[in-house]
């Protein structure tokens, strides 16, 4: 316990398990959508899946992950044809 503590004192804290579930779902829903547009020679598909694995770095509040997310999802799933 005394390591997690030393570690908030120097700025660095755990995510919050919403956000590691939303992290996960993210990027599983990333490489699916890579590989589907990768198989249908699609390129949009193929790097919005990329977006949708990599961007969880990128963002650090939780309500903006899953609004991020949701909008790749949105447009990965309008652009699939």
């Amino acid at each position: 316990m005394d390591e997690i503590k030393n570690l908030e004192s120097l700025g660095f804290a755990m995510p919050s398990p919403a956000y590691l579930f939303g992290a996960i779902l993210f990027s599983i829903l990333g490489y699916a959508a890579y590989r589907y547009g990768k198989k249908a020679s699609n390129d949009t598909i193929k790097w919005s899946g990329v977006a949708l694995m990599f961007f969880p770095y990128a963002v650090s509040d939780t309500w903006l992950l899953y609004a991020v997310g949701a909008g790749l999802c949105v447009a990965t799933y309008v652009f699939r044809r």
